[in-house]
């Protein structure tokens, strides 16, 4: 994700689209880059990443995790045993993003992956000092836009419609 100005923004207070307002990115800004970590249930994956591609965020790094918040243990049997389950399982989403993206991206992963009850998940926003693209040494925010990301977001967005 580069940097958006005001501009990119639909007059019906649409979400930009990456790519979709030409000459009005500016990969070369000075603002300030944030990590957005969010902890989900792995059955709201696929509505949390439809609803990311459709705010025009396409780059994310997702790991299986356990843990333990605000849900109560699980006791399950196993082999005739009474096992308790203090863990669950979830999907950690990591995403960077430069600062017009921030509020975008907490909306969409709060749409898709709420669902009322306890143990929904949480979401963090960290400061993100630098990044660097190896493959091309891209820096900060000209690293944060995926090359596909286009391409991507036609894509969901056909997906979606057709799913409908």
């Amino acid at each position: 994700m580069q940097a958006w100005l005001l501009e990119g923004w639909g007059a019906d207070g649409s979400l930009p689209v990456a790519g979709s307002v030409p000459g009005r990115l500016d990969p070369n800004s000075e603002e300030t880059m944030k990590l957005i970590t969010a902890i989900v249930r792995p059955e709201c994956l696929p509505e949390v990443k439809a609803a990311l591609f459709r705010a025009g965020v396409t780059g994310m790094t997702l790991t299986r995790v356990s843990g333990h918040g605000g849900e109560r243990e699980v006791i399950q049997q196993y082999r005739g045993e009474s096992v308790v389950l203090e863990f669950h399982e979830k999907v950690k989403i990591e995403i960077a993003v430069s600062e017009p993206f921030v509020e975008p991206t907490i909306e969409a992963v709060l749409s898709a992956a709420r669902t009322g009850q306890v143990g929904d998940g949480k979401i963090f926003v960290q400061d993100l000092e630098r990044v660097i693209r190896i493959r091309t040494g891209e820096r900060d925010n000209a690293a944060l836009t995926p090359v596909t990301a286009e391409e991507v977001q036609r894509v969901a967005l056909a997906a979606a419609g057709g799913a409908r």
